[in-house]
């Protein structure tokens, strides 16, 4: 958080919301618009009278977009035979899946970890 929001909340009662502009979202992170996609849980959240109504939803993507091939032997690039997290850090969805792939907790990927995944 910035520092002065940090500040406001500490000073702000227990119960009052803090309102901050957002960060601006990380690269990697794929946005879609909020007209498509089928929204899947909707909830209204109660809030005191006078204030704006909040409802937050949860949307399922039309479609998922990515970059989920690989060149095993490009991303091997000190030819040990596996994929460091180092190394897949060149490919950003293998990035955000990696722990997912890494299921032995390892810290690299083998060729048959990535059977689904390779050119």
């Amino acid at each position: 958080m910035v520092p002065a929001v940090c500040a406001q909340a500490q000073n702000a009662p227990r119960d009052a919301a803090v309102t901050a502009p957002l960060p601006a979202a990380p690269v990697n992170v794929r946005a879609q618009p909020l007209a498509s996609g089928a929204v899947t849980h909707q909830v209204q959240l109660p809030t005191e009278p006078g204030q704006a109504a909040v409802t937050v939803r949860s949307i399922q993507p039309d479609s998922v977009v990515g970059n989920y091939r690989i060149d095993f032997d490009a991303l091997d690039v000190d030819g040990d035979g596996f994929i460091s997290r180092e190394e897949a850090q060149a490919n950003p969805a293998l990035a955000d899946e990696f722990n997912a792939l890494d299921s032995a907790r390892r810290g690299r990927l083998t060729r048959e970890q990535l059977a689904g995944w390779l050119r």
